[in-house]
């Protein structure tokens, strides 16, 4: 096989569809658009959500509930996830941010009990749930809440 035998696979390249460009292409004149009317104009067409008039669903159903603006919001690292760090390691926010465990560290960082850990580690983050502190300090590893 040489460069210039290479072929996208069949169906995989889709030619566009040119409008307006003639009687015989089967979407000239009008181009597709019909005849007058709002959608044939530029710039035509109803914004989304629009009923024709008739008050939009959106406005129809009841406003329901609020945002806390207190609101702290966690990045959540479960404990499966720290068996990649070696034995004996100090795991913070720090450096779960640079191995890219977290992408963003939020308010902070929340270590949840999912999967197990078979590493002695010494953990520091902003909350522990119950479950994940007993399974660090059973692996014989230490917590640290910052």
């Amino acid at each position: 096989m040489k460069l210039h035998e290479l072929k996208p696979a069949a169906g995989s390249r889709k030619t566009r569809n040119r409008v307006g460009r003639g009687i015989g292409s089967g979407n000239g004149k009008t181009a597709g658009k019909g005849h007058k009317g709002q959608n044939a104009r530029s710039g035509g067409g109803v914004r989304p959500g629009f009923e024709g008039g008739q008050t939009p669903l959106f406005q129809r159903l009841p406003k329901r509930g609020f945002t806390n603006i207190n609101r702290k919001d966690y990045a959540i690292v479960n404990l499966e996830t720290l068996n990649r760090f070696e034995e004996g390691t100090e795991v913070t926010p720090e450096l779960l941010l640079e191995t890219g465990v977290v992408s963003n560290v939020k308010s902070g960082v929340k270590i949840l009990g999912n999967g197990q850990l078979e590493k002695k580690l010494t953990v520091k983050a902003n909350k522990f749930s119950a479950s994940a502190k007993e399974a660090i300090e059973s692996a014989g590893g230490t917590v640290e809440v910052i």
